[in-house]
């Protein structure tokens, strides 16, 4: 479960520090949002694995666990390399679309602080990792609770605390890295299930 929340909010992490890089403040209340949205579909994520695990084989469960594990990892790893491409213009109305892509422009006003509406657009871009890691709890009847409480916090405490970091401490190089280390833990996290 741990694990789980860990390399579910490592992207969350380098949007931190990226935003700190570039002097943007992410206040308490908009984080705590894009916290809460970690917690909410992490727990949509579980209960929908869970319902599916009464349905299969707790061997198939088990191989489905793992394959959305690493399918995620795999994507968040590659997505390093698609964001090296140039941009296509994306106009206002495909907003959330563009910050999917790019979490770090969910400042849209370029007022150097998170608003609330920013908060929703951000957390959902950030929380589809805590979906997956939410199902692949539910599927191995995990505690989704728990395993839902732990990704939320880890949300609150990476993008938070990393955005302060990068801010005082300029540390460009490891918003650069938590990205690979989060698709290599959730892959790590995928086989382990399996052979455990």
């Amino acid at each position: 479960m741990l694990w789980i929340g860990v390399a579910s909010n490592l992207d969350n992490a380098g949007v931190g520090i990226a935003y700190g890089l570039r002097k943007t403040r992410i206040p308490l209340t908009p984080n705590s949002i894009i916290a809460l949205m970690g917690f909410s579909l992490s727990c949509v994520g579980g209960i929908l694995g869970n319902w599916i695990s009464f349905c299969l084989t707790p061997f198939t469960c088990q191989i489905i666990s793992t394959t959305v594990l690493v399918s995620i990892g795999v994507y968040v790893l590659s997505q390093q390399y698609f964001n090296k491409k140039p941009k296509e213009h994306l106009s206002e109305d495909n907003l959330i679309l563009r910050v999917l892509r790019n979490p770090e422009e969910a400042d849209l006003d370029n007022s150097k602080s998170i608003s609330l509406f920013e908060s929703v657009i951000l957390g959902i871009a950030l929380s589809l990792n805590n979906l997956a890691g939410g199902f692949s709890a539910g599927i191995t009847h995990l505690n989704i609770l728990m395993t839902s409480s732990i990704s939320g916090f880890f949300s609150f405490i990476c993008t938070g605390l990393c955005a302060i970091f990068s801010l005082k401490f300029a540390a460009g190089r490891l918003g650069e890295k938590a990205t690979t280390i989060s698709g290599i833990l959730l892959i790590l996290v995928g086989v382990r299930q399996i052979i455990s």
